[in-house]
């Protein structure tokens, strides 16, 4: 267990056209984790909205470690610059940032843990690696499935979630809230294998 302080940025696309689309999930997680904890973002000069809570339970029942939860004011495909911006701010290591986004190589709403690697020809983690100059850092993997048919994959991600899975939806964004608090709480690698192995 390490009492580090972990910046955790949700992906997504500013604006209330793009608010419920797949490629939003990252913003949704971040402002659940933040709404359960009863704190608001406020702005931030990084080109950011920033709520810093305290997330599970150090031993002896003492508060967890202080936690950035942010989301970006810019576009998907410019995220690297603000995530940046974030953790030279408040000192970070990508050892402990942890990037919330979308995936379609996973099945609708499982979440995967990962550390490192490549981005699947995600823009939002492309720009994010070339803005740190390393690929290490850690991503909760929300999954979203593959479109349909001969949908294409950028309309796919850019539409919302169909109405019939808002229920399945919601309880991914709280799991996802979960494995935040179990990775600050217990460590990435803990959190990864509890996460894998259910």
């Amino acid at each position: 267990m390490d009492n580090a302080t972990w910046l955790i940025v949700g992906l997504g696309n500013p604006g209330a056209k793009y608010a419920r689309n797949r490629h939003n999930v990252g913003h949704m997680v971040v402002q659940a984790a933040a709404s359960q904890e009863k704190a608001s973002f406020s702005r931030h000069k990084a080109g950011a909205q920033v709520a810093t809570v305290r997330l599970g339970m150090l031993p002896g029942g003492r508060p967890g470690p202080a936690v950035h939860l942010a989301y970006l004011d810019s576009y998907m495909n410019v995220s690297g610059k603000p995530v940046a911006a974030l953790m030279n701010f408040y000192k970070i290591d990508p050892a402990h940032l942890l990037v919330i986004h979308d995936e379609m190589d996973i099945d609708e709403h499982l979440l995967r843990l990962k550390q490192g690697g490549g981005e699947g020809g995600h823009n939002g983690l492309k720009s994010i690696s070339q803005a740190l100059g390393t690929k290490d850092y850690c991503r909760l993997r929300f999954g979203v499935g593959r479109p349909p048919g001969r949908m294409d994959p950028a309309d796919y991600v850019l539409s919302d979630f169909p109405a019939k899975s808002r229920v399945d939806l919601e309880i991914t964004i709280n799991e996802a809230v979960e494995v935040i608090t179990q990775i600050v709480s217990n460590g990435f690698a803990q959190a990864q294998q509890d996460l894998h192995t259910r």
